[in-house]
């Protein structure tokens, strides 16, 4: 082995160990070609399965080829970090239809910042070793197709839902992203291990997940509570029940979240007993109250109107008692189309049992 080549496995080596101590609990290197996936987001992309969600289409193929996003890049440092709070009492929450279901990774800090905050960290480490490399850092944050590169670096692979699985660690964790122009060896893919497993498509509550590796966002409740920006469909409301951000049916019923560990970062536990939140009181804040309790929160992504949108369409689902009926009523008059609609709907809901 080369001077050179030696100097690289042993960085590679570092690298790992400094992104351990970083928090993660997994660092992994792959390379630049993501030719095989780039078809497959093409395809997805034409059969307008994301929607509203413009930004999937442009950038063009920055996406899908990391050289075009930056210039240089050779490898790319992949890192997992867990996220699921200990202590959540999701199943009871999900069954309880005067409860508010937030998807477990939002109900903490907004990991954005903290997962690019802790990969700089990483590069600040590896300038140390290679003064002159560059870098650019990502978490969900760029047009950078994470999971794909995570499946390349050995990391999980691509799951019948889409996400990322791990037999290790099932799928709740974060995904970081560190583009570089150094030259590392490479970690390889595993093999993939979902089997004849249909789980994650039969829970579904609306059925999004149309096909093994499948999905189409327009019916997934993840992309109806945050990304959609306006009205949900009608048919799809019902089966949304008290899920008002995101959803994790499919990750609750994998077999390999068996083997997930919860997260040791406290900034990800719950604020404001978001994990056990009435639906009532939250549909009460005003504004003022939902920019404060959301502060450094995901949840900011859908708005004060999605908030209350979504707040509304959980009521409909609910019980019928007058304390949810006067609730809605309270937001009869609001002064915004969408959200009037839903809390229309709703109380049609209760009207009819």
């Amino acid at each position: 082995m080369s001077a050179q080549l030696h100097n690289n496995a042993q960085l590679a080596k570092q690298i790992k160990c400094w992104g351990r101590e970083l928090g993660f609990q997994q660092i992994a290197i792959t390379n630049t070609d993501l030719t095989n996936y780039e078809a497959h987001l093409t395809s997805w992309l034409q059969q307008q399965y994301h929607g509203e969600m413009v930004y999937m289409t442009k950038h063009g193929n920055k996406r899908s080829r990391p050289n075009e996003l930056m210039p240089g890049t050779k490898t790319i440092i992949m890192a997992r970090m867990n996220y699921l709070p200990p202590q959540t009492d999701t199943i009871n929450i999900l069954q309880n239809a005067n409860k508010a279901y937030i998807s477990r990774y939002a109900l903490g800090r907004d990991y954005h910042k903290l997962i690019r905050k802790r990969l700089t960290q990483l590069a600040k480490h590896i300038t140390q070793q290679a003064p002159d490399f560059n870098y650019r850092a990502f978490a969900d944050s760029a047009p950078v197709m994470e999971k794909p590169l995570a499946a390349k670096a050995g990391l999980g692979w691509i799951g019948k839902n889409t996400l990322l699985l791990n037999r290790d660690a099932g799928s709740w964790f974060f995904l970081g992203t560190l583009y570089t122009d150094l030259e590392l060896p490479l970690d390889q893919p595993i093999t993939e291990h979902c089997g004849n497993c249909q789980a994650c498509i039969k829970v579904c509550p609306t059925q999004a997940i149309i096909a093994p590796y499948k999905l189409d966002a327009r019916r997934c409740i993840s992309y109806l509570t945050i990304e959609l920006r306006g009205s949900i469909p009608i048919e799809l409301r019902p089966l949304i029940g008290n899920r008002i951000f995101g959803c994790d049916d499919c990750q609750l019923v994998c077999p390999w979240n068996r083997f997930a560990k919860f997260t040791h970062e406290q900034d990800f536990h719950p604020r404001h007993q978001l994990d056990n939140a009435d639906l009532i009181r939250l549909f009460a804040w005003n504004e003022d109250q939902f920019l404060k309790n959301t502060e450094g929160s995901a949840i900011r992504r859908a708005g004060y109107t999605g908030w209350l949108r979504n707040i509304a369409v959980a009521l409909g689902n609910a019980p019928t008692n007058q304390e949810v009926i006067q609730a809605l009523q309270n937001r009869a008059h609001y002064p915004n189309d969408i959200v009037r609609e839903h809390v229309q709907w709703a109380l049609a809901q209760h009207v009819s049992k």
